[in-house]
């Protein structure tokens, strides 16, 4: 008998039939019994391949000689989760833990899905007594485990049952032969002694037990089984009297024969060993049992000799039950509820060899089943392999029934090193900057996409999500720790990826990730490891994931023993690295080489591609925080979840400007320091981003602290000359120039950080630092600083272009970013410069580089500005991207020159589109304040933009605005808002400004906002006494319907629903390049609405699936259309004879028809000469395309000879 093929399909079978948290619910099963070693164990959490897998177990479970046993309990124990995944209160085996409460229905099928199903067997037992007695009202059934009576009858039937079906009958005759084969052949002879008695090494528990039972004097009766032998040989192999005791993890099974009358001992007396856990937490608990019922109590016969314990059933009721019969082969069967000891199974050094083993099919490497081979853990070492831990368990002395004593269950703990590192990390993460640096407003952060930039394009970028499509995650870090959960599959590693513009507060909310698990709030999580990737940046060296761990500066060094503690537990450790757009200044890391094994030396680029592509440290969790820029979007293409940062609303701002001034021991200048920020609207609408809403408050408490009248400047390059000034009154010669050099330097290369030895003097660099200018960075070493900010850095690199004498005049206008240039384009990483260079260049020197610079380096500034005029005067707005018009618009406004402005104005087009182009607050305040100065009328695209409703109403509800589109669910959300706040005149004139025309479904959103719309609409009228059209309901006049063969005919009845409210609509097109099939249903939908659009012109058909039935009926209902109709297009259906025929006939009567396309149908010769004959009798039509492959070409040609306004092209 082929055992390892027999073995491989019962495990084929379990594995496929049950989820991944119970198949790793199996391997801790196998790990806790010690059929496998903790290695070998981490080694198949971690392996993708299902069927590679159960040949590991398969092999694995033939060295033990009965793996029957071991699949069978883990099968009927299914439903139990992971130990690692279980709760610390939960207590294996039956323990008082909590248990999850199941529904069963009646059994169906054979007896033998039993074997396969996760049912718990003391429910079923209950089921069939309830189901046996639901009409007896008399009987009152307990369902407390400890006071419930089994009914032995019920017992015995389903015993008998199991007898009777034939499928159960060929499983245990399996089963007998496999026993046969395995403890009477030849070459496994001895086998059973050393595997299941010497190598579980159960002796002293069985004597200790025996003992027990011979000390107490209690004596209960048996009831007998029904008796029912078989009549076959491999049943009578079965039904054989057991000759040794058999104790299972809730049975103990013993013979008849040589029994003596033993009183009955308490539970927890029989076996003295405590149970393995494998809880996570270093904790001990006492675990008293509940007391079983005395009415359950019962003797137990055993025989002198040796019995088996073989861990099973692990939940059963509390107590004893014991159930004989004669002449079944069973003598007595005592069932106990408890924690059952899991004892040392390490294989003996005296274990007989086996041979003859298969070796696993096409897969290479050993042939033994009892060490692995390299191929089958390509990332373990070779001492791996063999290796086991050793474990030692403490025996609790027994007790005497009937007090119930308290059974104490050690967790196990962790290695002391491991726990005090744990201990320190938690320690260094709780610390709490003091002052404003401890300020954390909370954001909720929302859930992102990415889409394609073009269609043409295969590049990905952050999608602007409309503002009612915005899924803000209000659960907070919960809810963005797992919101990738439901997909993520089983032992794989999560990537979580927050991005934002710089300075939104990212790096912020990952330290306060960290802050979290150390105050205890995620518990999910052994250990939680943030790095900045201002330090991870080496070039030329070389690591190991062991090294990854210690780069940052770590209370205590993570030795052997802490990282042998993360890779067992990966699913445990959440890493964040933080400033991730830090390593894409060359090469993406994930398109970097790494090592194939932890243990391979590789760069660091290489090492965070293979956490990336999920080949190291495998099922952990990844949070990356990034800006949205350059080559990062194609790099998190497939993260498992991406959010984005949203940024400061005005009502956070305002907090924050609270707390800073609390925090600052300046609580008499908050007011006062609120109303300096509302008097200067632009720097309000900046506050949305955390880092300018910081400067605005140190610039307005040093203002307020002087005592003079105070006023914040109007523009962002005057917050920062405000802040920088007085430190470049008191710097050494030449240091603000200096610094402003590096800032420039760095940020050409990716990089906000510095060394120690960039410096030019130490001078330079203790000034920078003591002036805030520079400050350490996080778990860096202290000879690397950084710019505290991003703006600051961009601020200094724009210093040092306007004063740099090594920067040309010609080449100063490419670093504004406003054309793109075909070689060496500039990539405008430091996207802030373009703003403070035309800032600093075109203000008053007096309060602005005056305050910086002495006059001697200001006199090559002159010369730039000309230089920049010249260019910027050129420019001409209109034929401006979005996005760079948007930039031209803010540099102007940082210029406060005149003359630039109005160029500026007057070159802006009537209609501005900015569709898909993100508008923050910023960029709706400056773009109104250039709308308001034109003195023209404009009309303004805002779809796909991301506005606010704040910003979209402060646009829209310009006098100067005529007309504008905005996504219709934003829109809608902004009527509301405006009819709730009673401004009905700013709302009329909204509703008669706004405009969908023309308008295309491409989402079931769009057709949901659409009806939404017209709802509106319907409300409105029906409240009034006059009835009152929406503009853009009333004017729209065409509509495309573009939602593919799988939304199309789910939303098409939603459309047919609100057509007849666009009075207007001249042009309904429902062709797509996917096809919508609306089929001849929608087509018959359609044709009841054909007398509401009585100015429908063009009506587009095409590739609908439309059939003879769709053409017939579409047929009587075009003669509701015969006075407007111009178009009709059927081209690509399946319309054939019939419904040609149909068409042909009212063809004459469409009197305003001019054009009519049916190409690419089915129809015939037969069909076509009918279409050709009523085309005679309509001479207001001009073309009938009329190709199809169906008809013979000659024929075709022959009726174009006829008739020649038949197109055949």
């Amino acid at each position: 008998m082929n055992h390892f093929q027999t073995i491989l399909a019962q495990v084929r079978m379990l594995l496929s039939s049950h989820q991944p948290s119970q198949v790793q619910a199996l391997l801790d099963n196998l790990l806790e019994e010690e059929l496998l070693s903790r290695e070998y164990h981490c080694a198949l959490l971690h392996e993708p391949d299902t069927e590679a897998l159960a040949r590991k177990i398969s092999l694995s479970l033939l060295q033990k000689g009965d793996p029957d046993v071991a699949l069978l309990e883990w099968a009927w124990s299914g439903l139990q989760a992971p130990a690692s995944e279980r709760a610390l209160g939960y207590k294996d085996r039956g323990g008082s833990g909590p248990c999850a409460a199941m529904e069963l229905g009646p059994l169906e099928g054979g007896y033998l899905e039993l074997l396969n199903s996760s049912a718990d067997p003391l429910q079923l037992y209950h089921l069939c007594d309830q189901l046996d007695l639901a009409g007896e009202e008399e009987i009152e059934l307990c369902s407390e485990p400890d006071t419930d009576t089994i009914n032995c009858e019920q017992f015995s039937r389903l015993l008998c049952d199991i007898e009777d079906d034939e499928e159960t009958r060929e499983a245990y005759a399996n089963i007998a032969e496999l026993d046969q084969y395995v403890f009477q052949d030849s070459q496994f002879e001895g086998l059973s002694k050393d595997i299941f008695i010497e190598h579980i090494g159960l002796e002293e528990i069985i004597s200790e037990s025996v003992e027990v039972l011979e000390e107490t004097g209690q004596k209960r009766q048996k009831r007998p089984f029904p008796e029912e032998l078989p009549a076959d040989l491999k049943h009578r192999k079965l039904a054989e009297p057991i000759t040794v005791p058999v104790v299972t993890g809730t049975f103990l099974v013993g013979p008849v024969s040589d029994s003596s009358a033993l009183p009955c001992l308490s539970p927890p007396a029989l076996f003295s060993k405590d149970p393995a856990s494998s809880q996570t937490q270093p904790e001990e608990t006492t675990l008293p049992p509940a007391p079983p019922s005395g009415s359950l109590l019962s003797c137990l016969s055993l025989p002198a000799g040796p019995f088996q314990i073989i861990p099973a059933l692990p939940t059963l009721p509390q107590g004893l039950w014991q159930i004989s019969g004669a002449g079944t082969g069973v003598s007595s069967i005592l069932i106990y509820q408890g924690e059952m000891p899991q004892t040392s199974q390490a294989p003996p050094s005296s274990s007989p060899a086996v041979h003859s083993l298969p070796k696993t099919p096409e897969r290479p490497g050993s042939t033994s089943p009892f060490a692995p081979s390299a191929s089958d853990l390509p990332s373990m070492p070779e001492a791996a392999l063999t290796s086991r831990a050793s474990t030692t368990e403490d025996e609790m002395p027994p007790t005497q029934c009937p007090a119930a004593p308290e059974v104490s269950s050690k967790l196990p703990k962790w290695p002391d090193s491991v726990e005090q590192f744990c201990r320190s990390l938690r320690d260094k993460y709780q610390a709490e900057p003091a002052g404003p640096e401890g300020i954390l407003v909370e954001v909720d952060l929302v859930r992102a996409r990415l889409e394609r930039s073009s269609s043409k394009s295969q590049e990905r970028e952050l999608a602007n999500l409309d503002w009612a499509e915005r899924q803000p995650a209000r659960g907070g870090l919960a809810e963005v720790l797992l919101a990738a959960g439901d997909r993520r599959q089983p032992r794989e590693t999560q990537v979580i990826a927050v991005l934002g513009k710089a300075g939104q507060g990212k790096s912020r909310w990952a330290r306060a990730v960290s802050r979290a698990w150390a105050c205890g709030q995620l518990p999910q999580y052994d250990f939680v490891f943030y790095l900045s990737c201002h330090c991870l940046d080496r070039p030329g060296d070389t690591y190991r994931l062991h090294d990854l761990f210690s780069l940052g500066l770590q209370p205590l060094p993570v030795d052997n023993e802490v990282f042998g503690h993360i890779l067992r537990r990966p699913d445990r450790v959440l890493l964040i690295l933080d400033a991730f757009e830090e390593l894409e200044a060359q090469d993406g890391p994930l398109h970097s080489a790494c090592g194939p094994s932890a243990s391979e030396p590789c760069s660091l680029r290489g090492l965070l591609a293979g956490l990336l592509q999920r080949k190291l440290l495998r099922g952990c969790t990844l949070l990356l925080t990034a800006r949205t820029r350059g080559r990062l979007a194609q790099s998190l293409n497939k993260a498992d979840a991406l959010f984005q940062m949203p940024g400061f609303s005005a009502e956070q701002a305002e907090t924050y400007v609270l707390c800073y001034f609390e925090r600052s021991g300046a609580t008499h200048h908050q007011e006062r320091a609120l109303g300096l920020l509302q008097d200067q609207p632009l720097l309000l609408s900046h506050s949305h981003n955390p880092t300018v809403c910081r400067a605005v408050c140190q610039l307005s408490k040093d203002l307020l602290e002087l005592g003079e009248e105070a006023e914040l400047p109007s523009t962002l390059t005057g917050l920062y000359v405000g802040l920088l000034g007085p430190a470049a009154r008191d710097s050494p010669p030449g240091a603000l120039q200096a610094l402003a050099r590096l800032a420039w330097e760095r940020g050409r290369r990716h990089h906000s950080t510095l060394q120690e030895d960039q410096f030019p003097s130490e001078k330079v660099r203790a000034w920078a630092v003591a002036r805030g200018l520079l400050q350490p960075v996080p778990e860096a070493p202290e000879t690397e600083l950084a710019f505290p900010s991003f703006l600051l850095q961009c601020f200094l690199g724009a210093v040092w272009l306007a004063l740099s004498s090594e920067i040309k005049d010609k080449e100063l206008p490419q670093y504004l970013a406003l054309t793109p240039r075909k070689k060496r384009p500039y990539d405008n990483w430091l996207e802030g410069v373009p703003r403070f260079l035309a800032g600093l260049v075109f203000q008053p020197r007096a309060r602005c580089l005056g305050a910086l610079a002495k006059p001697a380096a200001l006199t090559l500034v002159d010369r730039k500005q000309k230089a920049l005029t010249r260019y910027l005067k050129r420019l001409q707005p209109g034929t401006l991207q979005a996005g760079r018009l948007l930039e031209l618009l803010h540099c102007a406004h940082e210029a406060l020159d005149a003359g630039l402005w109005q160029h500026v104005v007057q070159g802006l087009p009537a209609r501005l589109s900015f569709l898909g182009t993100r508008l923050t607050p910023p960029d709706t305040h400056v773009l109104g304040s250039t709308l308001q100065a034109a003195g023209r009328d404009f009309s303004l695209d805002l779809r796909n933009t991301g506005i606010d409703p704040s910003g979209l109403g402060s646009l829209v509800g310009l006098s100067c605005v005529t007309h504008f589109r905005a996504a219709l669910s934003d829109t809608v959300e902004l009527w509301e808002s405006l009819r709730q706040h009673g401004e009905a005149t700013l709302l009329q004139a909204v509703e008669d400004k706004f405009t969908i025309e023309p308008f295309k479904a491409k989402s079931m959103k769009d057709v949901e906002d659409l009806g939404n719309l017209v709802q509106i609409q319907r409300t409105t009228s029906s409240s009034e006494d006059t009835a009152r059209e929406l503009p853009a309901v009333r004017d729209l006049k065409k509509l495309e319907f573009a939602l593919g063969p799988v939304l199309g005919p789910q939303a098409f009845p939603k459309l047919v629903r609100i057509l007849e409210a666009f009075s207007s609509l001249q042009h309904l097109d429902l062709d797509s390049l996917s096809e919508n099939k609306i089929g001849d249903e929608g087509v018959a939908q359609l044709s009841a609405t054909f007398p509401q659009l009585k100015a429908l012109e063009t009506l587009n058909l095409s590739q609908n699936s439309i059939t003879d039935v769709g053409a017939c009926k579409l047929a009587e209902a075009l003669p509701s259309l015969a006075a407007t109709l111009l178009r009709l297009s059927l081209y690509n259906n399946c319309i054939c004879d019939a419904g040609a025929e149909s068409l042909a006939h009212v063809l004459p009567d469409m009197v305003s028809l001019r054009f009519l396309d049916v190409q690419y149908n089915k129809f015939t010769a037969a069909g076509a000469q009918q279409l050709t004959a009523s085309l005679r009798k309509c001479p207001h039509v001009k073309t009938l395309a009329m190709w199809t492959p169906t008809i013979p070409f000659g024929v075709q040609e022959h009726l174009q000879q006829l008739d020649p306004r038949i197109s055949l092209r």
